[in-house]
């Protein structure tokens, strides 16, 4: 009957072992759960059940002892399958005794409990996980409490039935409340100051749609001061209540609004004046004549720019020059309307805008007014510097009604006013614009002519010993344009000079004269004349020896021809400069000697080769007594320091005469020939006149 029983149970393994371990005999439940049919296993040692690593540890003897020396061994453990997989067992060995209590062998009964233990890793992990959780939302709600604590802004929540304060954290309390006191379980009106109350009752009590946030910036009075917040509401539900809340957030954008105020100042003035800049300038022009609009009055647009204010930078170094437009502004404001606006465009341009004009004349009479608020000199760190100031008007809507073209108006009539003499104003005037216009295509046909070689040199030649004798050539220049004809200097140059041509222009001249006088085969000289505006180009010096270097042209074959003008200003610098082309070789000319200041200081300071007499002293010697002494006093002057003398525009026989008697070396005009290009030169340097 219990060999049956044992039999038919399928869900336990049950077998017999021998005193030794060995099995004995296996029912189906063991076969089922190990997979060894009876045959394979019978006679085989129990050991065969285990995991290797068990095995290696002597786990299946120690079990077995057990149950041998206490009667029974019960565990839970790993075990191993024919096929090599592992399952979960629960394990009971019992020693069987026979009558004189001697242990005969061990009925082992093992049951599969893989699923079951499956089951209960599952709860525990599921418990672990619960456990893990509830520590993170314990931890997550004390970052949070932190964090809401700690945020640089105020946090206040707000039932809404009750209007009592759910939570309030330490910056709310401590920018709102009074004493830093707590405003949790009270209401507003209960913990705050009656204004204060009455703000943040306001930002919660606005009309709230539920996750709709509301954003307003308010100026609010708090324990730190009147403070600029900007605060946040939101109105939420608790899903599992319904209940209602409002949740207030306010930052202090103070500080943040201040700095992008002065950010903004600094985008649209200029730094070391204060003034409105061009940005700034050019949006207040643009609402002023918008504004204008149907007014029937006039906008005035002024620009404004420093005469000599380069000499101040210069002499005494731009910490002053910046301490005098500092002042300058103040007085140029002084002159000013309230409706007016005065902008500094850079440097030393100013700009101003008139609105509301009821006539043109207000505009000049507000021009004159700045120009003689500018002329009494400044004070500056003990140094007293005078500057003057040159005007341009342009009127809207007369002249034009758009910004842009207003402001081009304007300086085309400042240009006008400085050509004109400066520390003075000038009206626009539609010429002006024509005049540029001009100027401009002049541009752009000069850089064309550079470009293509339309550039070319003619030469008069300055002859001595009474007209016998050919001693060298003034280069002049002349631009061959190709559908106007020939173009003379003076309708080129002073627009060269302008845009910063002349240096080309000059260079172009300059190489051309060089190579051509020094294909002659001659030791006659040429002149060039030297701008004085090229005169002021630091690398006028190393241009003239690049181009006799290129030419292979003597130095002393070389003569370069300046104005008094050069000397005007910067008076030592000029004067190294020429004593570094002196140094080079060539020879110094001062053309047009006694038209402008002529001072003899000019000669005492540097050691010229050659004065030159201006044609027109020249032309009128005969029936003017002035002309013909300041020519006696040039030659005499020339003669006692060993200079030689050229009088130019000499025309006829008795002016040459006239001038041999004057003690004039060295001769130039018609008289002697007209400019001519280098190929038709007179090949005969004995040759005294020119057809």
């Amino acid at each position: 009957m219990y060999r049956l029983l044992v039999q038919s149970v399928v869900d336990y393994a049950i077998y017999m072992l021998s005193p030794q371990g060995i099995v004995t005999n296996w029912n189906p439940g063991a076969e089922r759960a190990k997979g060894y049919k009876a045959a394979e296993i019978i006679g085989q040692h129990f050991s065969l059940f285990y995991t290797p690593q068990d095995r290696a540890a002597g786990l299946p003897l120690h079990n077995l002892e057990t149950a041998r020396r206490e009667g029974r061994f019960q565990a839970e453990g790993v075990r191993q399958r024919k096929d090599g997989s592992h399952f979960w067992t629960s394990v009971v060995i019992d020693a069987v005794y026979d009558d004189d209590g001697q242990v005969i062998g061990f009925a082992k009964v093992t049951r599969d409990i893989t699923e079951r233990r499956d089951k209960e890793l599952q709860l525990l992990e599921a418990n672990v996980r619960a456990e893990q959780y509830s520590a993170e939302m314990a931890s997550l709600s004390r970052f949070l409490d932190s964090v809401i604590s700690n945020i640089p802004a105020s946090v206040i929540v707000k039932d809404v039935q009750s209007h009592k304060v759910l939570l309030a954290n330490h910056q709310a309390e401590a920018l709102f409340v009074p004493n830093g006191a707590s405003m949790v379980g009270l209401r507003m009106s209960e913990a705050l100051a009656a204004d204060t109350a009455a703000y943040i009752e306001q930002q919660m009590g606005q009309d709230l749609n539920i996750g709709a946030i509301k954003t307003v910036e308010t100026r609010v009075s708090t324990n730190r001061g009147p403070r600029t917040l900007r605060s946040r509401t939101v109105l939420n539900q608790d899903p599992g209540t319904g209940a209602e809340y409002v949740l207030f957030v306010a930052e202090d954008v103070t500080v943040e609004l201040e700095a992008n105020a002065r950010i903004h100042h600094m985008a649209h003035h200029d730094a070391l004046t204060g003034l409105p800049n061009r940005v700034l300038f050019h949006q207040k022009l643009k609402d002023a004549l918008v504004q204008a609009q149907g007014s029937g009055r006039m906008t005035a647009t002024l620009c404004l720019d420093l005469d000599d204010f380069k000499n101040v930078n210069d002499s005494l170094g731009h910490g002053i020059g910046d301490k005098l437009l500092r002042a300058l502004s103040s007085r140029l404001e002084m002159e000013l309307r309230e409706a007016d606006t005065l902008a500094r465009l850079g440097g030393d341009e100013y700009a101003v805008i008139l609105p509301e004009l009821e006539t043109a004349e207000a505009a000049e009479l507000m021009a004159q007014r700045l120009i003689q608020a500018v002329r009494p000199p400044f004070l500056i760190d003990g140094h007293s510097c005078t500057v003057g100031v040159s005007v341009g008007i342009a009127l809207a809507p007369q002249d034009h009604d758009k910004p842009e073209q207003l402001m081009g108006y304007a300086d085309m009539a400042l240009y006008e006013a400085k050509r004109n003499g400066r520390n003075r104003f000038e009206r626009f005037k539609f010429q002006l614009d024509e005049a540029a216009r001009h100027r401009r295509t002049l541009e752009t046909d000069l850089r064309t002519a550079l470009h293509l070689g339309h550039l070319h040199l003619h030469y008069q030649p300055i002859v001595t010993h009474g007209g016998a004798e050919v001693s060298g050539y003034e280069a002049l220049l002349r631009w061959q344009h190709p559908t106007k004809g020939t173009i003379m200097p003076m309708d080129f140059i002073p627009m060269a000079e302008e845009t910063g041509l002349i240096h080309e222009v000059g260079n172009r001249a300059l190489n051309l004269a060089c190579k051509e006088a020094a294909s002659w085969g001659t030791r006659q000289t040429v002149a060039v004349n030297l701008s004085p505006v090229q005169f002021k180009n630091p690398g006028l010096v190393d241009a003239v020896a690049l181009a006799l270097s290129d030419a292979g042209l003597e130095p002393a074959r070389l003569e370069l021809e300046i104005t008094e003008s050069v000397l005007l200003e910067d008076n030592e610098s000029n004067v190294d400069t020429l004593r570094a082309l002196k140094a080079l070789g060539v020879a110094i000319s001062l053309d047009d000697f006694g038209t402008g200041y002529s001072s003899l200081g000019y000669l005492r300071s540097f050691p010229f080769d050659r004065i030159k007499i201006d044609m027109s002293f020249v032309r009128e010697m005969k029936n003017s007594k002035e002309a013909l002494a300041i020519i006696r006093a040039i030659t005499g002057m020339s003669n006692s320091l060993l200079i030689k003398t050229t009088a130019e525009g000499v025309e006829t026989a008795e002016q040459m005469q006239q001038l041999i008697q004057e003690g004039c070396s060295h001769f130039q005009g018609y008289y002697f020939g007209r400019p001519v290009p280098a190929s038709k030169r007179c090949q005969d340097p004995g040759a005294a006149f020119y057809l």
